[in-house]
């Protein structure tokens, strides 16, 4: 395990650090950070930086509300870039965009690994939607009976599109399942890290 004295600031005393999505991946933003904001997002469990332009400590959402909970820190190889995994509140963007990265430089790539995380941000927002105009709202509202009913019936039409050796259908089933495996577990008062911690106890024991 390493600490805070293993990290390099730079003649201003100051350190890089990367805000990541801990469960949809995306990079949130870029901030800087000298020891003793760092001191205070380790102490207090919230993103804590420092501003360049005020030339003072500001804590992620102070004023927007906009926290970032710290779920994980990294440091790299060679000790002067930090990676923060954190549960957002909001927005990190003072656009109000999600992300500070979302000005697209090339075309934008489908299938990217990270996008069943950002599906789940999203159903995050639309359960609260009016049911009439919204599927996702409107399938939470009929109850976990019903959400559940649709989890096994796209399950089997995804194992009956694997066992004809339909390529396409197979992927179009399987999108199905994988949004109503999501909402369900919106539905129960689960995430999909709740899934991914157990995944993970799993391979450690070599399953």
């Amino acid at each position: 395990m390493f600490s805070l004295d293993d990290v390099k600031f730079n003649e201003d005393g100051l350190v890089p650090v990367i805000v990541q999505d801990v469960l949809s991946a995306e990079v949130l933003m870029m901030a800087w950070a000298n020891r003793e904001s760092l001191e205070q997002t380790l102490s207090g469990g919230e993103m804590v930086f420092w501003s360049r332009s005020r030339k003072e400590i500001w804590r992620k959402g102070a004023t927007s509300g906009s926290i970032m909970k710290l779920m994980e820190l990294r440091i790299d190889c060679d000790g002067d870039t930090l990676l923060a995994f954190v549960e957002p509140a909001g927005p990190a963007c003072h656009t109000g965009e999600r992300s500070c990265f979302h000005r697209l430089l090339t075309e934008p790539q489908p299938g990217k690994g990270s996008f069943p995380g950002i599906l789940w941000r999203f159903l995050e927002k639309r359960q609260h939607d009016d049911p009439s105009e919204s599927y996702t709202a409107r399938l939470i509202s009929k109850g976990l009976r019903r959400v559940a009913q649709k989890v096994g019936e796209e399950g089997v039409e995804t194992a009956l599109a694997v066992a004809a050796g339909d390529r396409a259908e197979t992927i179009y089933e399987a999108a199905d399942l994988l949004y109503h495996l999501e909402t369900a577990l919106l539905a129960s008062g689960l995430t999909p890290l709740d899934v991914y911690a157990e995944l993970e106890r799993r391979h450690a024991k070599g399953s």
